[in-house]
């Protein structure tokens, strides 16, 4: 996939925040990214998620269009029932992900600031006659995380429940987990406009409210197992590869751009790569990048997509490796001084697909 050039960061309005650290995705931390996942995670803290955008939808027609167009059934979404979908290229590849969510007169779509430009690009060619408007309204709202109950009280706009604790209706997920961490994930998103972020940046800076950086966010999406367009959409990512079946596709809708491998891969249970969560060696400072090579013995399997370091587990990843790397390998990965460590834990098992038939796990034991 060709991505168009990444459009600029927006101009944080938190670097009145005392501590703040701010860089091209906007608010990194607060100086304290451990305390502020704890925060996170409490409902105590509010993240500015300056790196996401709102894409809205307007016209009658919006929802049976996007139904049409996508890889998730939208024709009779109810008002305020949050889902997500994907926009594949004609060989399946994933372009774009986007949380949905709709009040009856507007369809909001949450997309990564960096692919948004090229999303409301292809949206606007694809309107042919029907009667629907996308829009980029970067410049007039904001999107803030948190739990669902924190973003709540922002009084917003619209918000999108993320659907990733349950697998969606005529979805499929895979299961070697139990529990899947993604069952205790309590991730919203509220849209707001801007003055109300603004205001949000105030109380944060006279200490009124904790707020929380991109790297505490990071953390608690990469326990949870759940992918990202920007991190984990890598231009040949399938659906099937990164357990994306399990919210953001409808498998028995109507026919779409790249359904058909879809259908194929789904039934033959074969995507040629797969997700896995990897719990890394803590006991080196020095960690992976996205991008640094996956090791099985001296061969390079695959590689990391996400990094982050979470306050109970420490060091953890995502990563794509080969479908045959065997579920119980000891793994490791580059890092600028050699290698360190990876214990595997399964996300989407290697005969991936309505046959997949692998044990189903105990997660690691955490680390403190």
């Amino acid at each position: 996939m060709s991505e168009a050039p990444r459009p600029a960061a927006v101009a944080s309005a938190f670097t009145v925040v005392p501590g703040a650290v701010i860089d091209e995705r906007g608010l990194v931390h607060v100086a304290a990214p451990a305390r502020e996942q704890r925060d996170l995670i409490a409902g105590r803290a509010l993240a500015p998620l300056e790196d996401r955008v709102v894409v809205a939808v307007d016209g009658v027609d919006r929802l049976s269009w996007l139904d049409s167009i996508t890889s998730q059934a939208l024709t009779a979404l109810a008002p305020g029932t949050s889902t997500e979908l994907l926009v594949l290229d004609p060989q399946g590849h994933v372009e774009h992900a986007a949380g949905v969510v709709d009040d009856g007169e507007r369809t909001w779509l949450i997309v990564d600031r960096s692919r948004s430009a090229a999303l409301v690009t292809w949206l606007s060619r694809m309107r042919f006659r029907l009667r629907v408007e996308p829009q980029d309204l970067s410049e007039e709202v904001r999107v803030i995380g948190g739990t669902a109950q924190a973003v709540a009280a922002l009084d917003p706009l619209a918000i999108w429940h993320d659907p990733w604790p349950a697998v969606g209706t005529g979805g499929w997920g895979y299961a070697p987990a139990d529990p899947h961490p993604g069952e205790s994930y309590d991730w919203a998103e509220a849209i707001v406009p801007v003055d109300a972020a603004s205001r949000l940046a105030e109380a944060a800076a006279s200490g009124d409210q904790p707020v929380a950086g991109w790297m505490a966010v990071d953390a608690v999406r990469v326990a949870a197992w759940r992918p990202r367009a920007a991190t984990e959409a890598d231009g040949r990512a399938l659906p099937h590869e990164a357990d994306w079946l399990r919210t953001a596709v409808h498998l028995d809708k109507g026919c779409y751009r790249g359904q058909e491998t879809v259908a194929k891969v789904h039934n033959l249970g074969h995507p040629p790569r797969r997700l896995v969560a990897l719990q890394l060696d803590g006991s080196d400072a020095d960690l992976p990048v996205s991008g640094a090579e996956v090791f099985l013995g001296d061969e390079a399997v695959g590689a990391v997509t996400s990094v982050a370091r979470h306050f109970e587990e420490g060091p953890i990843a995502l990563a794509y490796v080969k479908r045959t790397v065997p579920v119980e390998a000891d793994l490791t990965v580059a890092v600028d001084e050699g290698r360190i460590a990876a214990a595997q834990e399964v996300i989407v098992p290697p005969d991936a697909g309505r046959t997949a038939s692998i044990p189903r796990m105990p997660r690691l034991s955490r680390r403190r």
